[in-house]
């Protein structure tokens, strides 16, 4: 373990120092570091509460009740999932709220041009933006509304929110509970170095280049990611038309008889999309008799019960893990007691196909995929995943590659159902999927150009992070001299 992890663990704190919050998350010395650096600022500083003219947050109506219409007749109603830091809001993915609600009981939380909007709930706590619409716009209580005073420019007090102190400052006033949350007073408690303007523009102006170049880098990576799969694809020579679902359409008994009801699995979509799949030059086997296996995870117990025998102690990756483009965050990993006759079917090896079979969001179907490659540690995986390991005729990297080009066709999509909240694979089906089979060395072609392009997306993508790294660097150290 290192000093600076036994620092934040075990640390005392003089009554003095006592804020009103008992939670020791508050206290923690790096916390505390901060805020004594703030002493060395080359500028003033002040609370939010004191450079803003109104700190608030809206409310939010029941959930399909009479008070939401449609987008034509109603008004923008914003949550916190909504926001991004570079200020972009999809007015046609966001509720709207009827007129009279809007002037009515959530009068005090109307948007104005130039509002700072700060997620203070849930997954996306600490993300700030600001609002630069000219339309009619409102809030939910997840989301703290900050109007600045005209002396203060709002681009700058989201930068600052945004840098390495802000955000470290954000994570200091949240509650690390089962739901995030911080309220209105702390927010107007946050300390910000306030400089003249002419210097709050300057950081504006260098922070707005940075996001420029980050998007045009982002722009490659997208690019990049997209020519993958039509590379993928056009080498398997499947061919899939841009098609549009009916709202309306009908289907004879025999095509559902004995099979799922639901009208997904029958729209034009998906059915053109297997067909293509089903004319590939190369011969096609289903899913399932290209694998050896198909393991379901196991959570495991919680790593502090003490009454384990029989069990190991292992590293458990879980849907949280994963990226959209097959990518494995290795750092935020739990751990958990693992049966050990249970451990010897899910301990991951090299080679192996993870499949999140259940989870997702309001926006993002399950089915991610990712591979496991060159483990250094044991690790095993969540009941939230499924793990295929596959026969010899089949290279694991080309069976891959090609399930996250049918992912980034959306087609999982139709593959999927939804209890309480949580989408589900319908494995059967997943299971049943059409596979193009050439030859291994067309495998490891596709593989490995398939991994040369991740590759380079990759790195546009770490130079775009970079970018604005450097940017938000250059702000702390103009506003705050380093020791």
């Amino acid at each position: 373990m290192k000093a600076s992890d036994v620092k934040n663990k075990c640390f005392i704190i003089w009554s003095n120092k006592v804020e009103g919050r008992l939670d020791p998350h508050f206290y923690k010395p790096d916390f505390l570091d901060l805020i004594e650096s703030f002493k060395n600022s080359n500028f003033e500083v002040k609370s939010l509460k004191e450079i803003s003219e109104k700190i608030t947050s809206g409310a939010t109506p029941k959930s399909g009740g009479a008070d939401y219409t449609s987008k034509e007749n109603g008004v923008a109603f914003i949550r916190s999932g909504d926001i991004n830091e570079e200020g972009k809001i999809d007015f046609d993915s966001i509720l709207y709220v009827k007129k009279e609600i809007h002037n009515g009981k959530l009068k005090s939380s109307q948007l104005k041009k130039g509002d700072v909007l700060i997620a203070i709930v849930g997954a996306t706590i600490g993300e700030v933006s600001v609002y630069s619409n000219d339309n009619e716009a409102n809030i939910n209580q997840a989301i703290a509304l900050v109007r600045c005073k005209e002396n203060i420019n709002p681009e700058y007090i989201k930068a600052f929110m945004l840098s390495g102190m802000g955000q470290k400052q954000l994570d200091k006033i949240k509650r690390p509970v089962a739901r995030a949350n911080i309220n209105l007073e702390e927010i107007g408690g946050f300390k910000i170095p306030v400089p003249p303007l002419e210097i709050q523009s300057k950081i504006v102006e260098v922070m707005q280049l940075a996001y420029e170049k980050k998007a045009n880098k982002e722009q490659k990576t997208e690019s990049i990611l997209n020519s993958i799969d039509d590379y993928i694809l056009g080498e398997l020579g499947i061919k899939i038309a841009n098609l549009k679902n009916k709202h309306c359409f009908s289907v004879n008994f025999k095509q559902v008889e004995g099979k799922r009801l639901d009208p997904k699995g029958y729209l034009d979509t998906p059915r053109a999309i297997l067909e293509a799949i089903s004319k590939s030059k190369y011969k096609v086997k289903t899913l399932s008799d290209l694998l050896d296996s198909s393991i379901a995870g196991e959570w495991g117990k919680d790593n502090t019960i003490e009454n384990n025998e029989g069990h190991s102690l292992i590293k458990v990756l879980r849907n949280t893990n994963f990226d959209n483009q097959g990518n494995l965050n290795f750092d935020d990993v739990a751990e958990r007691f693992i049966e050990n006759k249970k451990l010897e079917k899910v301990e991951l090896k090299t080679g192996d196909i993870l499949i999140e079979k259940s989870g997702g969001s309001p926006i993002q179907p399950v089915g991610r995929v990712a591979l496991i490659e060159n483990l250094k540690d044991r690790f095993t995986f969540s009941n939230f995943l499924q793990c295929f390991r596959v026969k010899k005729e089949c290279l694991p990297e080309y069976l891959f590659c090609f399930l996250k080009a049918l992912y980034r066709l959306n087609y999982m999509e139709y593959l999927q159902n939804q209890t309480t909240g949580i989408k589900n694979l319908i494995m059967e089906e997943y299971l049943s999927i059409l596979v193009p089979l050439p030859p291994i060395g067309i495998q490891k072609k596709l593989a490995d150009e398939f991994r040369n392009r991740l590759e380079s997306a990759n790195k546009f993508k770490a130079e775009a992070m970079k970018e604005v790294g450097k940017a938000k660097i250059f702000v702390e150290n103009l506003l705050v001299t380093q020791k």
